[in-house]
């Protein structure tokens, strides 16, 4: 067994991973103690990365209209239908749609051929939909796309503010730095700004739930509160920014008093001033801004609000102070740092930039090819797509996303998609529902076999280490495109043996010609310091912060400790901010405000952590969380399912009624894509308004309705994994459907019209049999019905006696604890039969005296809320308590605040019995 050091590929915390590795197989990871940004933390989906490995679904051949090719005919036909459009249309209908989820190096060759060598501007990235904002914002602010904080701010910090940050489930290795500076410092405050009541809040000495969208307004009257009461730092002010005065008289241009402030916000006016004079009387104040503020039709400006506060009053470039835009993907800042958005050409630099198109075209530029660099930005990601609507765009190629359900107007752009003439996806997985748009399929490598660099929330340069063989034929990404452009004719520009050669490269471009134009300043992302490294020191390469350079050998933790910026004269700029509402205007048919979001287990679509069955316990379902007061106005009920209707469709999920969520909003989640449940893509539902500034989707704020979903009947159908059954035959046939992996089969969860809307026990059972019979290779061989609820079980057990399917007709509710089930299918799998005494349990779904655990609570020990309310009645009423007696709650830290929750909700309710779950005997 050999261990090796790489990175975590899913949130921009950026955390090391240590990998226990044993003939070809990743047998265990744990948080590498020696990573800077985790210091051996991993949160329950960074320890559940090995379980979601295995050639098992991979994308392992190239497929070229539908049919299975070997990869010289897919890169020689690529190559030839990119010229063809070229040559036809020209390079602007040529574009390519990139992911956070790419290494540096493949960013960087990818970039380097579409805009340098094709000549289409057309090139970005779905970083677009999480942090464009806060790139526009840090560039008009500093002059610069450069997080001036690193994560030890947060544990130096007096006052740490979170802004549409949900720590907890989104950051959450990040969060428990944050808990535990909290509990090593007394007197450090942490302020939670959110519409929801998240699990953040647990660790907040003040929480305001403000109105969504209203978080400029918030800001801006904070910047009138500190002028008011002489909070600014004239003395910083004066000498390193300028329009303080601009930025003031834009605050003051709307009612400036507290009072006016809280009620355009919705919240207390006496928190709302607390807060105000937190910030204004602390020096060292960490702003600690998301999603929440980023993805607003007034994104931008909400960012600059933030900026400007801390501008003025000189709390930037100190330890534990500055505005911090933390990012949603592992790579999202190196995607920027070379060029990943349609408005940049490369090292952070752009269109704009004095000399800059003339400099990256000699720098790339060899004996025999010249690039032809495009002399305008290109559209960005939601125009992309209405350009490919418009047949102006002919040729695209995608890699490692699915914007089919990430953009507003989700069947939009699959619409636009399936009209257009080329469509390369690459992609890892083969049943990526994208893959049915594309013309062209090429295989990428995955996590674990990538090799290359990424670059975190923090400027943190980590590598991601190669430490299996891709699957079959699959290749890496960057490999995919340097044997196109060979095959396009500029292999001379695209030599690379290694991914060690394009890092040189792009570090040797960081430098080049940087701050030696006339009146230029130097550029802030400069790692010429890491250029020259040969392999051996590049696979060696140690976390580290830019700049790196002849000034800064060793990293820069901190920016703008000397008071100066990326702007020609080196002062940073406050902006005016007039607060805008949401585009999405509410009316009567869609009277409730949309709120979306990630949730603690699950990442983007799903396409890794689906395949780990422990990840998919917490929120199994995709769901809809609403206020009691909304549930009961609009007709729903708890678990019960439900329908949203948005701009541009529907989604059905189970209703989760949640004193956390304002009335008036509702919250869904962004995981579940065509592949989990038929109709649960959240990007249906929202309008496609952008920020003006940096082309950003407001995807925080749609207007929905909400109705009951009617239906006639609901069940649950689990099937062996081996059984080889077309899964399409019931999903057709089903109002809503859910597929929830297990460890050896899929649960499904199904609900519609026929045959449950049959009266009488006779009918119902002949109906059901029928159903199943007609629709699984094995027929039932045990079934029973309860004639008072109209309810049936049964089962298929083969002839040499082992369990294919379980099936239940009736809501989720009445389930049994899945575990024990879960288990013989797993024998199954070891091809193993049940024997007499499981039989005669397969029905109940237990074994005799099995304890149905409930909800899972603990992902990272499967630890059931059943479990977790008796240790509580049992007189375990702390964390820690729980901790010994179930270990939830000790390896991530995750489920923490749940474990809080129902400590409280216990103690309110002492006596009550259980509710939330009915077993089923």
């Amino acid at each position: 067994m050999r261990e090796a050091r790489t990175t975590c590929p899913y949130c921009g915390v950026g955390c090391g991973v240590l990998a226990s590795v044993e003939e070809e197989r990743i047998v265990e990871v744990q948080g590498d103690p020696t990573h800077p940004a985790n210091f051996g933390r991993l949160c329950v989906k960074g320890s559940a990365l090995h379980e979601t490995l295995g050639s098992q679904g991979r994308l392992t051949q190239p497929r070229v209209d539908g049919v299975e090719v070997d990869w010289e005919t897919a890169l020689a036909t690529v190559a030839e239908r990119l010229t063809a459009v070229r040559d036809r249309h020209g390079s602007q209908a040529l574009a390519a749609y990139l992911s956070g989820q790419l290494l540096t190096e493949d960013y960087y060759v990818a970039n380097k051929l579409f805009k340098g060598f094709l000549g289409t501007p057309h090139l970005d990235t779905n970083s677009r939909l999480c942090m464009a904002s806060a790139v526009a914002a840090h560039k008009r602010a500093f002059g610069a796309d450069a997080v001036p904080c690193s994560y030890e701010d947060l544990e130096e910090a007096e006052l740490v503010v979170l802004v549409g940050s949900n720590l907890a489930w989104n950051h959450p290795v990040l969060y428990q730095r944050l808990k535990v500076a909290k509990q090593r410092n007394p007197l450090l405050r942490v302020v939670v700004i959110d519409p929801r009541v998240t699990d953040t809040c647990e660790i907040a000495d003040l929480y305001l739930g403000l109105k969504p969208g209203s978080d400029a307004r918030l800001f801006t009257g904070l910047l009138a509160w500190m002028a008011e009461r002489n909070r600014l730092d004239r003395v910083y002010l004066e000498a390193h920014a300028q329009g303080i005065e601009e930025a003031l008289a834009a605050a003051r241009e709307q009612d400036a008093s507290v009072e006016a402030i809280a009620a355009d916000c919705d919240v207390d006016a006496e928190r709302l001033e607390t807060f105000f004079y937190w910030f204004a009387t602390h020096l060292h104040v960490v702003t600690l801004f998301s999603q929440g503020v980023n993805q607003s039709s007034s994104g931008t400006d909400k960012g600059n609000a933030i900026i400007n506060c801390h501008l003025a009053g000189g709390k930037i470039g100190l330890p534990g102070a500055g505005p911090f835009s933390i990012t949603g993907q592992p790579n999202a800042m190196g995607g920027r740092e070379v060029g990943g958005l349609a408005n940049q050409l490369a090292a952070h630099m752009d269109y704009d930039t004095p000399g800059a198109r003339d400099r990256v075209t000699r720098f790339w530029a060899t004996e025999r090819l010249v690039p032809c660099l495009p002399e305008a930005p290109g559209h960005k990601a939601v125009a992309l797509f209405e350009a490919i609507e418009r047949g102006e765009v002919q040729a695209l190629w995608i890699m490692a996303t699915n914007p089919a359900v990430s953009l507003p107007r989700a069947d939009r752009v699959r619409a636009a998609l399936a009209k257009c003439p080329l469509v390369i996806v690459s992609e890892c997985m083969a049943d990526a529902d994208l893959l049915a748009c594309a013309d062209i399929v090429l295989p990428a490598s995955s996590w674990s076999e990538k090799d290359g660099t990424v670059t975190n929330s923090e400027r943190c340069i980590s590598r991601q280490r190669g430490l299996l063989p891709p699957p079959g034929e699959a290749r890496h990404d960057w490999w995919i495109v340097c044997e196109v452009a060979r095959r396009l004719g500029f292999g001379e520009a695209f030599d690379y043996a290694h991914p060690c050669e394009i890092f040189d490269e792009h570090a040797r471009l960081s430098g080049f010609e940087n701050g030696e134009g006339p009146g230029e300043s130097p550029r802030l992302f400069d790692i010429s310091g890491l250029a020259g490294l040969d392999r051996g020191a590049y696979d060696a390469l140690a976390p580290i912060q830019w700049p790196v350079n002849a000034a800064a050998p060793h990293g820069t933790a901190r920016l703008f400790t000397d008071g100066r910026f990326a702007t020609p004269d080196g002062r940073a700029r406050l902006l005016p901010v007039r607060p805008r509402p949401p585009a999405q205007a509410l009316d009567a048919a869609r009277p409730l405000r949309l709120n979306t979001g990630r949730i603690r287990d699950q990442w983007h679509t799903m396409t890794r952590t689906g395949r780990a069955p422990r990840l998919m316990n917490h929120r199994a379902e995709p769901f809809i969380e609403v206020a009691p007061e909304d549930a009961a106005e609009w007709g729903v009920e708890e678990q019960a399912l439900a329908r949203l209707t948005g701009a541009g469709g529907h989604y059905v999920g189970r209703v989760r009624v949640s004193r956390g969520q304002r009335r008036g909003e509702v919250f869904v989640p962004m995981h579940w894509s065509g592949h989990f449940s038929g109709s649960a893509r959240m990007g249906e539902l929202l309008e496609a308004h952008l920020d003006p500034f940096s082309g950003q989707p407001e995807s925080k704020h749609g207007a929905v309705s909400l109705e009951p979903l009617p239906l006639d009947w609901e069940a649950t159908l689990l099937v062996a994994d081996d059984l080889g059954v077309a899964e399409t035959t019931w999903c057709d046939e089903s109002r809503y459907w859910a597929r929830i992996p297990l460890a050896d089969c899929q649960r499904w969860q199904l609900a519609g019209d026929e045959p449950g809307a049959c009266a009488g026990m006779e009918k119902v059972e002949r109906d059901w049999l029928a159903w199943l019979e007609a629709r699984l290779p094995v027929a039932p061989t045990l079934w029973c019905s309860d004639p008072a609820s109209g309810r049936l079980r049964a089962a298929g057990v083969d002839e040499r006696g082992r369990l294919r399917w379980w099936f239940m007709s009736g809501p989720p509710r009445e389930l049994p604890n899945l575990a024990w089930l879960a288990e013989r299918f797993g024998e199954a799998a070891r091809s193993e039969g049940v024997t007499a005494a499981q039989r005669r349990r397969l029905l109940a779904g237990c074994d005799d005296g099995a304890a149905n655990q409930g909800p899972v609570v603990c992902s990272c020990h499967q630890v059931g809320q059943r479990a977790i309310l008796g240790a509580i009645r049992e007189g375990d009423d702390s964390v820690e308590a729980l901790g010994a007696r179930l270990a939830c709650g000790t390896q991530c830290g995750s489920c923490i605040p749940e474990l809080k929750s129902l400590i409280e909700e216990e103690k309110a309710h002492a006596g009550a019995e259980p509710t939330e779950v009915t077993a089923v005997a």
